[in-house]
Parts: C-alpha cells; structure tokens; sequence
C-alpha cells in the first residue's frame, strides 16, 4: 500500500501538468489601472499575471496598444472579448503593439522597454490553436538595416516557446531580440506563425511545437506582435492583429 501511495504521489503533479492550459487564454477578463489596460482582473493574484505589454509605459500619453475588444470577437457570447494590439507612432517613434507573457517593467526613454519574459509552465503541448484576424499595413516607419522595406507590406507574428528556465529572463529590449531565439541552449520547444496578409477576418490556426530535447520545461514564452520587426523599429502605423481563444493541444 505505501509503494502505491508513493507512486500515486510521484504521478500526481505530472498528471496536473499534463493538461496544462495558461490563464485567460480566452482573453475575456480585462481591467483598467491608471489608464492602462491589463489582461487580468482587478485585484489579480500574482499567479493571474500572466500578460505582459507595453500599456503602463505609454498610458501617460493616453495611448494603449494593446486593448479588449467586445465586439469583434471570434466567439460570441455574454462576457466574450478580444484582445486588439495595434502598431502606431509615439511622439515620433514606431512602437509595435505586444502581448506576451510575462512582466513589463518600464519604458526605457525613447530607445526600448524593460520587461521579464515567460511563466511558470511544466506541460507538453503538442500545438497552440485559437483565432487570428490579422489587418497589416505598409510598411512607413523603417531603421536600419531595415530601410528597404519601406512600403511594401507588414507581418504579424505568434510565437510560442518552452523553455527550460528556473525563473522568468529578464530582458532589455535595447539589448537585442525579445522573440523566442530558436538556438536558445534552454529552449526545449518552438513554433511560430507569420501572418503577411489580410487574413479578412477570424481564421482559425493551429502552430505545431518542434521539441528539441527532452528537457523538463519549466516557463512558456507567447509573443503576439502586430509589426514583427517592431523592435527594430520598423513596420507599418496602420497594423493591427486581434486574437481570441487560445488553448493548448495535448
């Protein structure tokens, strides 16, 4: 009887984590601090933080780039919503719209933003569904070595990404890329789709996750971009993706 305890003990958080899903996948539940929309409820818990953007360092000028959006929703239903993440300038600068997991920290002046990257995660998910409706503009704001893709057309990008970490990284993004780096040594899976056309409306997706070991994952990393080399600076004003529905595939 004690060895089946211990087995049904060993098993249990493996059974737990088998089935893991990420909270508000949905999207539906939103709140508003200080002018700055979050993807939580008020009063949240620590453990239901699970979205980061850049809303808290751009509110102050009545901005926010990412947002809930109630009507255009590719669910409907009483309480259904959308999250809406939109590209445009700011005081000059172009500045991607984002949603991801994680924390953001601050706004770096003009040149970048702080943030830490990815959530305690320990599933196997075989692929990443949900809704995407994706409007792309042309491309009018460029930074080396970027500047020859002024005017033809804007991409979008989800990317998902498990990782091996102990604790979320800590990222400066005027230090280099904020998107999952495929030859990461923790990485453990990665998948990622690009969107180069008006998608006209929801369509459903599904991103197959590529493992590359057999490593333990330990936080997930979502990166939903509008302009996907925002953080180069580069990308059109006129961008917008909307996304609904996430859910892991086991």
């Amino acid at each position: 009887m004690k060895k089946l305890l211990t087995s049904l003990l060993i098993l249990l958080p493996c059974a737990l984590f088998a089935q893991e899903q990420v909270y508000n996948f949905s999207f539906d539940t939103w709140s508003k601090t200080k002018g700055a929309w979050d993807l939580y409820p008020e009063n949240a818990t620590e453990k239901q933080k699970v979205w980061g953007n850049v809303n808290h360092g751009t509110s102050f000028l009545g901005i926010n780039t990412t947002t809930p959006e109630y009507e255009h929703v590719a669910v409907k239903g009483k309480g259904k919503a959308a999250a809406k993440v939109i590209s445009r300038s700011i005081m000059g600068t172009f500045a991607t719209g984002n949603l991801y997991t994680g924390k953001f920290v601050k706004i770096l002046g003009m040149s970048g933003a702080e943030m830490y990257h990815g959530v305690p995660f320990h599933g196997r998910p075989k692929s990443l569904s949900g809704y995407v409706h994706y409007q792309p503009g042309k491309i009018d704001a460029v930074k080396a070595p970027y500047k020859n893709l002024k005017g033809t057309m804007d991409k979008g990008q989800i990317e998902v990404a498990l990782y091996s970490w102990k604790q979320p990284r800590h990222f400066l993004s005027t230090e280099g890329a904020s998107t999952p780096a495929q030859k990461d040594p923790d990485i453990v899976a990665y998948g990622s789709l690009v969107l180069d056309k008006d998608t006209g409306g929801y369509i459903p997706f599904t991103i197959d996750l590529k493992y590359v070991n057999d490593k333990e994952p330990g936080y997930l990393f979502i990166a939903i971009l509008s302009s996907n080399l925002g953080e180069f600076f580069t990308g059109s004003t006129k961008s917008v993706i909307y996304v609904d529905e996430f859910q892991f595939n086991y």
